[in-house]
């Protein structure tokens, strides 16, 4: 007689960047297996693999696929999926900035954290009087590498292909070219013919873009002051 098959729960999140209501359901233990055994292979490739395969599974929503995500999507859904896995709180460790070396433990719950949206973002940058440039936010691919870099590291050649990659459409009043339309030599080419002053409202696009973010105040044990201090993206959370 074979053993009982037991019920798995589902919920429900609104992904920020559509708006769109999805189903999901926690991990199962030969996911979080998985995810574990990943993260200890420290293997970029294996971690992005593990992420994309367990996300898959996890969503329920037909016609939703992980790579249509953004990257904020794709740390939001991450955590609330972790949370109703393995328990809505976490401890982190978080270096008091008053001497900037204390680590005092904070326990965060999950539910409590949110994608904040910069005012001043805007996926349209003005090149010139004739031109525009809208950018489309990184890939998972490009999620990864950014958050699970082994050796934290990311240089320059990276940058500029992540840049490449995030060109959605150049266009004018009467004319439109599409990214991708276009060869990966073509939009590199395109992002180093910009100038300084279109380049950093390229670099303004990525630092204002929807994170992860959450406040937190913890009392330095050592001079007794209070710090508050801002958590941002899944690495901060991601224990």
């Amino acid at each position: 007689m074979p053993l009982p098959k037991i019920s798995t729960p589902s919920y429900e999140l609104v992904i920020p960047s559509t708006k769109k209501k999805i189903k999901y359901r926690p991990f199962l233990v030969k996911e979080e297996k998985i995810l574990i055994m990943a993260m200890e292979s420290q293997d970029s490739k294996q971690i992005a693999n593990a992420i994309k395969d367990v996300l898959s599974a996890c969503i329920l929503t037909r016609g939703m696929k992980v790579n249509d995500f953004s990257t904020f999507d794709i740390e939001y859904l991450f955590l609330n999926i972790r949370g109703k896995s393995v328990g809505e709180e976490v401890e982190v460790m978080v270096t008091c900035p008053d001497d900037g070396e204390t680590q005092v433990p904070t326990t965060i719950n999950l539910d409590e954290i949110m994608v904040q949206i910069n005012k001043d973002h805007s996926p349209d940058i003005k090149l010139d009087s004739e031109y525009t440039l809208r950018m489309k936010y990184p890939s998972m691919d490009e999620f990864i590498k950014t958050n699970f870099n082994v050796d934290g590291t990311v240089n320059v050649d990276d940058t500029f292909k992540l840049i490449a990659s995030c060109v959605d459409q150049v266009y004018s009043e009467d004319e439109s070219w599409a990214g991708a339309d276009c060869t990966k030599k073509e939009l590199s080419d395109f992002v180093e013919s910009l100038n300084s002053k279109q380049f950093k409202d390229i670099e303004k696009f990525f630092d204002t873009m929807p994170k992860l973010s959450h406040t937190v105040k913890v009392t330095n044990p050592k001079t007794k002051k209070e710090n508050e201090i801002v958590l941002e993206g899944l690495q901060s959370f991601f224990v």
